[in-house]
């Protein structure tokens, strides 16, 4: 009777582990974001354990029924896309309320995109905070004004198509001389990382359309 949260590989299959393909060979039943998706990583490692639909659209609707599975006497695994289910993707509903109704836990060690791109980066990381994405309209520039005397060097998530116009808003509120840097297409053939000050960013990434998933790291505030 346990709930079992398996990273999946960002990018290069092998990034897989071996107690990963263990445990979803086990269990009784996996919850993936995209089982199209998830099925070719099944595939690949020779997975044949039934999958269900579990995304941020019905994660809310199927969490009591999957809770209801678990104290039935199944095991379940919950994977995501890419990376550790709930950081950024869902996933914490149902933890939650596995915790809630004692259900026991265990999250597995594995592959997080924002940990090697702030790694890479050079920039102060004994203390950080993780933002994910940033709101995308109301609450986006309340949030940035919050973080513009944060101490601690800054995550975020971003897509290709609106890194530019957030790296500019950060400027706006951080200054254009803040250092930082962007990391994209982790752990695949094309991954990136560009280091400079947010204005130098701006004009590299205005001159060359990014593509692919995107961590930014911005250096804190210092007096």
């Amino acid at each position: 009777m346990r709930l079992y949260v398996v990273p999946t590989p960002v990018g290069n299959l092998e990034d897989m582990t071996f107690r990963a393909i263990r445990v979803l060979k086990s269990v009784d039943l996996i919850l993936a974001e995209d089982t199209r998706t998830s099925g070719f990583l099944l595939k690949h490692f020779e997975i044949k354990t039934p999958m269900h639909s579990h995304h941020k659209f019905n994660e809310h609707k199927t969490v009591e029924n999957v809770v209801q599975r678990i104290k039935s006497g199944q095991t379940v695994a919950l994977i995501s896309d890419a990376g550790t289910p709930a950081i950024s993707d869902p996933g914490f509903l149902v933890v939650r309320q596995c915790v809630e109704n004692g259900i026991e836990v265990e999250c597995l060690p594995g592959a997080t995109a924002f940990v090697p791109a702030l790694v890479a980066s050079g920039l102060p990381n004994d203390r950080f905070c993780f933002e994910g994405f940033l709101p995308q309209k109301k609450g986006r520039q309340t949030k940035i004004n919050l973080l513009a005397h944060e101490s601690r060097t800054m995550i975020f998530y971003e897509s290709p198509f609106r890194l530019v116009k957030t790296m500019t808003q950060l400027s706006e509120v951080f200054g254009a001389e803040r250092k930082a840097s962007v990391s994209r297409e982790i752990s695949k053939i094309y991954e990136e990382t560009k280091r400079g000050t947010l204005q130098e960013l701006i004009q590299y990434y205005t001159e060359h359309i990014p593509k692919g998933e995107i961590v930014i790291i911005v250096a804190g505030f210092e007096e």
